[in-house]
């Protein structure tokens, strides 16, 4: 599957700033030009079977595989502080999604039968990009899981760097340092997360 997200060619949501994509604008023959070799690089590797080589190249550069969780202090949607020195000791995972995204509902579904398994000793922070503040809140109250809701505001798109494609989930180990990203919602990318849980927590895999 190939997926230019709306930040290759330079839409952001609201709050989030401005700036360029890879791809924008799209006014110039150069960056016609530039869009039209990836696209046909993605395609030639992805027939050729090199599936890991064609999603490195759609993968930007900064995708936001930050080295540690960074220093995080902004309030969740339940009106409760979130920071880094709480998070102290568990397993952290945090899951960039969009109200208008399909699969992010597939990774809730996960979320909610991690959280039932590993309970406090993993905190899930679900931050809501490009998505309206009044949808994001009206979808948390319908799911009803244990995720700490939230918004992914300028501040936090600095620290996590250009996170551009939905589902993203970022996992962080007790000490901080970050132990996995995985990118869209399947079973296959659920299992492997479900064995960097286990290993981080010394606990069975959900599945």
């Amino acid at each position: 599957m190939i997926v230019a997200t709306p930040k290759d060619f330079g839409f952001y949501g609201k709050g989030e700033g401005e700036g360029d994509g890879r791809y924008a604008p799209l006014k110039s023959e150069a960056s016609h030009t530039r869009f039209r070799a990836d696209l046909s690089r993605v395609i030639s590797l992805s027939l050729a079977g090199r599936t890991r080589e064609a999603r490195a190249l759609a993968v930007p550069a900064d995708s936001g595989e930050v080295a540690a969780l960074p220093d995080l202090a902004f309030t969740d949607l339940a009106g409760k502080p979130v920071a880094s020195g709480d998070l102290a000791g568990r397993v952290v995972i945090v899951d960039f999604w969009a109200t208008w995204c399909p699969p992010c509902r597939g990774t809730f579904a996960w979320l909610g039968k991690v959280k039932q398994k590993y309970g406090d000793r993993v905190v899930v922070l679900a931050l809501a990009v490009e998505s309206d503040e009044a949808e994001v809140r009206t979808l948390a109250a319908t799911l009803n899981l244990p995720l700490r809701w939230g918004m992914r505001t300028p501040a936090l798109l600095r620290s996590f760097g250009d996170v551009s494609a939905v589902p993203t989930l970022l996992m962080f180990d007790r000490q901080g340092k970050h132990a996995g990203a995985y990118y869209g919602s399947n079973p296959q990318i659920h299992a492997e997360a479900d064995k960097k849980l286990a290993a981080l927590t010394g606990l069975p895999s959900t599945r």
